[in-house]
């Protein structure tokens, strides 16, 4: 690993320090006698990543209970239960890993559940959740918008989805994580899917952040558009190899499982790539700025 620049030193040493304050390591209880803040209004927030992990073996086993310790105030699936979603599917391969966080769970669906998604996806969530689950949904978290997307379904620029996304960005900031399963960009054995460019397109200016699965390897990008892409699809199944050449990715790894944890504060965020055992295989930071105006769409 190359030793970070002066600047990014400090940062993370600032980062740090206020990760260690807030106790990063876990969710970061609130104080006895203090009522805890909402999800939005904290200042400190603990979000773990990983896709593709609902699969059979001790492998899967391992990158959950990684996500489990780390005491996650968010957790985001992104995506692929298998092998086909059905209920069986869940109830075998998602809920014993992941079941317990589904109150603070924000989820997307994969390619693999979704032919059988009224009977799986959207009847687990509803069960867990208590509410029918939206196709594409946004929450909030430490001064940053969650966005679900779905790159299942309809996704074109005229598309519902695509309208509803550039109407759930209307307003001034950047301040945002999107996610959806099958990545735009990628080196691994799907390659990148320029059938998503109406996402990018709308989230350009608008977002910081984009979480992919799908890919079964660990990516990290650099920007494009302004957007860095993650993809987190080494859950446990088979890793697909990475290809060699040029390339938009700056890190990855097709030798290791594991999962991204994402340090929120607002206007900042940590996030590091980390194995099953907790070893840090890649860190990196990213700003952002709530008052940014916003481009025109």
């Amino acid at each position: 690993m190359r030793a970070l620049p002066a600047a990014a030193a400090l940062a993370l040493a600032v980062v740090t320090a206020a990760a260690l304050a807030g106790g990063a390591l876990s969710g970061g209880a609130a104080s006895a006698g203090r009522s805890a803040p909402s999800a939005a209004q904290a200042e400190h927030a603990v979000v773990w990543a990983a896709g593709d992990v609902a699969t059979p073996g001790v492998r899967a086993d391992r990158v959950a209970a990684l996500v489990r310790r780390g005491e996650p105030d968010r957790f985001l699936y992104l995506g692929d239960v298998y092998e086909t979603g059905r209920a069986e599917d869940f109830r075998r391969w998602y809920h014993p890993r992941f079941g317990r966080l589904a109150g603070i769970t924000d989820p997307t669906i994969g390619n693999h559940e979704w032919d059988n998604r009224f009977r799986g996806y959207y009847r687990y969530w509803y069960g867990r959740k208590g509410q029918r689950l939206a196709p594409w949904f946004k929450t909030e978290i430490a001064g940053w918008e969650i966005v679900s997307l779905n790159s299942q379904a309809p996704h074109g620029s005229q598309s519902a989805q695509a309208s509803w996304l550039r109407s759930a960005l209307e307003g001034p900031g950047d301040c945002r994580i999107a996610f959806w399963h099958r990545p735009r960009y990628s080196e691994g054995a799907y390659g990148g899917a320029p059938d998503l460019n109406p996402f990018w397109n709308a989230l350009s200016g608008h977002a910081r952040i984009v979480l992919n699965g799908h890919d079964h390897n660990l990516q990290r990008h650099s920007p494009q558009r302004g957007l860095v892409e993650y993809v987190v699809g080494a859950g446990g199944r088979g890793r697909y190899k990475l290809h060699n050449g040029p390339s938009t990715m700056v890190w990855g790894t097709d030798r290791v499982d594991g999962a991204l944890r994402i340090v929120l504060e607002p206007g900042r965020a940590l996030l590091e790539f980390r194995a099953p055992s907790g070893r840090l295989l890649d860190r990196s930071f990213a700003r952002c700025d709530p008052a940014a105006p916003a481009p025109p769409q």
